[in-house]
């Protein structure tokens, strides 16, 4: 039976009133009249949920939860009376179709009403017969707040960010392990290895999870998409979100073990992209000992990874390519030598790609991208294999163990992590790992390669008594090739750089424009960026699907346009290391995309990793294309200033209380809050955030140049191509 009364827990007041769990704990201990628990236990209590909203009301905070949030709760409230999600999934691709005034009527109708039309959108849904089969939908009269915050979400938020909620709710009940995402500029990143953008390719994703790699294929032009996951949950996820994001093409997704189970046996695809589960014993060696897939060999019970690698290349068409992320220990563990020798041996193994660190869970392990092609009889003979060390190119910590896009089974799920994929410079990891493939598959024969990056290595010299294909192992030897004039001019070169920025770091840390607030820290009346949306004070924009729901998120003005090959695209990895635009418009197909303007404030919209959140956009920045991970805030400049609008929207405290989601957390736009203060006085602090950021500015610059200036100093002592100096003096602790 539902409870007469609600209840919330700290958590999740939290979430309503868009700040952090410490915030709640001060409120408890410092206002008399702040609500009594109504249950739980001393160290959980549980509070009534309405008397929070009148509480929070009376303080100004009533309007801090999202659509999403306001979701959530409502569905752990729902719980309680046995609701589940997976009826809802289908209601929010029927619902992302209608207009927002369609949206916004349908959540003022009165229960009966409501659950009717509910019932009729989903039946009158089209294409849903692409989801993974389930029971019959039969929403009953209590499910009406759910229906109303769902209509709501998708209305305010876009279907994508409603469909996030479902997944999440149902992963949390259910005992499924290994749930990851793929980080989207990693799943661009192979998608860009394997297909030509604009390209009606057919693509296939055994292990496809919510999506995300099929989601970057359909960006390059692929109009044939298909999916498996052993999760019945992630199959329909990832069926929804297809539909919502790529409408114009032709979504299949199964719920099956890809391995065990093929739902598509028959099925020849241009190419196959998959993040599969790895570690996995029970992966049915022994039932599939005589499958016709093992084309190079039947996989050894404990290599699960090279099962999924056979099994990509048997849905490939001739002179088709897969893409695969995996372990490092699948190039060199011995159990898999004699499968490793047949790819080799017979041409399907085109290159072996390091990661560094923290690309993707887990993430204390730098995992490895291969990339194979399919025979074609009585095609060219395949001579070498490329090899590819990026791992220097980015850095990670953190730990967990992982399954796929998303994935299927075989790992402990980790919940509430952060993403540290955030953190790596992706651009610069993505122009290398691209450059050295296009340049390889361009002419294999003739690629010099890059020394200590990127090398190709000859078939006949892979065949030993090891196979060991791990790419550190290979391109090392490549730095001997290094001239040592070049190498040493580019070291000094390197070093009076960092001279320079270290001393242009000194005069940035110098600046003292700042004072003591006092006994105690100054209190903010705050207004949310929606509340100053409605306002006027600032507009809120972001990329949305050409024919998706979700364009702005309030008032809708300002140029927007479709990509073009010419224009740039700033991204999220461009704000956090403080570069121009560096995204290629090229894939963002099916899209309209704000046009940024100097002045505008940018945000990146995943939290977490290293490198501010928020910047205001420069000349450099005009007139590029918003990235699909950027929130857009365009101030009115006679009420906000622009500097002091990004120092609060990008503080940590801020960011935290507006962010959602386990492994990736998600900025809600609409929930992050900013102080109201006369402009002049909004001015001093915009000052003060410019000098903020020019100080980080700096310190990226010298800590890039450090880096490199160790990393070629180091790599040129140990090939042999500098000398330490004749004067240098022995260390005082140093052998005899």
């Amino acid at each position: 039976m539902p409870q007469s009364s609600a209840q919330v827990t700290a958590a999740e007041i939290s979430r309503i009133a868009g700040v952090t769990r410490a915030t709640v704990s001060n409120w408890r201990r410092r206002h008399d009249d702040f609500p009594a628990p109504s249950g739980g236990t001393d160290s959980s209590p549980l509070y009534d949920l309405e008397s929070v909203r009148s509480w929070l009301a009376s303080r100004g905070h009533v309007s801090a939860a999202s659509p999403s949030e306001e979701l959530r709760t409502t569905l752990r409230l729902h719980a309680q009376s046995g609701g589940g999600t997976s009826d809802l999934l289908l209601l929010v691709l029927a619902a992302a179709r209608r207009s927002p005034e369609e949206l916004s009527a349908a959540a003022l109708l009165p229960d009966p009403d409501l659950v009717t039309r509910a019932q009729h959108d989903v039946a009158t849904t089209t294409a849903a017969d692409a989801v993974p089969a389930g029971d019959a939908v039969r929403f009953k009269a209590d499910d009406a707040p759910v229906l109303r915050a769902l209509y709501a979400c998708v209305r305010d938020e876009g279907g994508q960010a409603a469909l996030g909620v479902l997944a999440e709710r149902e992963l949390e009940d259910s005992a499924a392990s290994g749930a990851y995402r793929t980080p989207e500029p990693l799943a661009d990143l192979l998608a860009g290895l394997i297909l030509i953008p604009g390209s009606p390719a057919r693509v296939l994703d055994p292990a496809c999870g919510s999506g995300t790699l099929l989601a970057s294929a359909a960006r390059r032009g692929a109009r044939e998409l298909y999916g498996q996951d052993t999760l019945p949950v992630q199959a329909r996820r990832s069926a929804v979100s297809l539909m919502l994001t790529a409408p114009e093409a032709t979504v299949t997704v199964r719920a099956a073990d890809s391995l065990r189970a093929d739902a598509f046996p028959g099925l020849v695809a241009d190419a196959v992209l998959c993040n599969p589960p790895f570690g996995v014993r029970d992966w049915g060696h022994d039932e599939l000992a005589y499958d016709a897939r093992w084309a190079y060999g039947v996989p050894p019970r404990a290599e699960s990874e090279l099962a999924w690698v056979q099994h990509a290349l048997s849905h490939l068409t001739p002179g088709g390519y897969a893409a695969l992320i995996l372990p490092p220990a699948t190039a060199g563990r011995a159990s898999g030598r004699r499968v490793r020798a047949e790819l080799v041996r017979g041409g399907a193994l085109r290159a072996v790609i390091a990661l560094p660190v923290g690309a993707s869970v887990p993430l204390h392990v730098g995992l490895q991208i291969w990339v194979l092609q399919r025979p074609e009889p009585g095609g060219p003979e395949r001579k070498s294999v490329l090899f590819v060390d990026a791992a220097e190119t980015g850095a990670g910590a953190g730990a967990g163990a992982r399954a796929g896009d998303g994935g299927t089974a075989g790992a402990t799920r980790t919940r509430g992590g952060t993403s540290r994929s955030a953190s790596l410079d992706w651009a610069e990891l993505t122009a290398r790992v691209m450059g050295a493939w296009q340049a390889f598959t361009t002419s294999p024969d003739a690629f010099e390669g890059e020394p200590g990056v990127a090398h190709a290595v000859g078939v006949v010299d892979l065949l030993d008594d090891v196979v060991d294909l791990t790419p550190a192992r290979l391109v090392r030897a490549s730095r001997a090739e290094v001239d040592p004039a070049e190498l040493s001019a580019q070291v000094d070169a390197t070093r009076q750089n960092l001279v320079k920025a270290a001393k242009s770091l000194a005069r940035a840390a110098g600046h003292e424009e700042w004072s003591s607030a006092g006994a105690t820290a100054r209190e903010w009346r705050t207004a949310t960026a929606a509340d100053l949306s409605r306002g006027g004070a600032l507009t809120l924009l972001r990329t949305a699907p050409e024919s998706g729901r979700g364009g702005p998120v309030a008032g809708g003005d300002g140029p927007t346009e479709a990509p073009e090959a010419a224009r740039a695209v700033l991204t999220g990895s461009d704000i956090a290391h403080g570069s121009g635009p560096t995204g290629d418009a090229a894939e963002l197909r099916s899209v309209v995309a704000p046009l940024i303007a100097v002045g505008d404030v940018l945000v990146r919209a995943v939290a977490g990793g290293d490198g501010p959140m928020a910047r205001v956009a420069g000349e450099e920045d005009a007139d590029a294309l918003l990235g699909p991970h950027v929130h857009l805030f365009r101030p009115d400049p006679a009420r906000l200033d622009a500097w002091f609008l990004a120092g609060f929207l990008g503080a940590e405290e801020n960011i935290a209380g507006a962010s959602t989601g386990s492994t990736v957390l998600t900025v809600s736009p609409g929930r992050l809050r900013v102080p109201l203060l006369p402009l002049e006085e909004q001015r001093r602090y915009g000052e003060a955030f410019r000098h903020v950021h020019a100080l980080r500015a700096e310190a990226q610059r010298a800590t890039r140049l450090a880096e490199n200036t160790a990393r070629l100093l180091a790599g040129g002592l140990t090939g042999g191509q500098l000398l330490p100096g004749r004067n240098t003096a022995a260390h005082p602790h140093g052998a005899d």
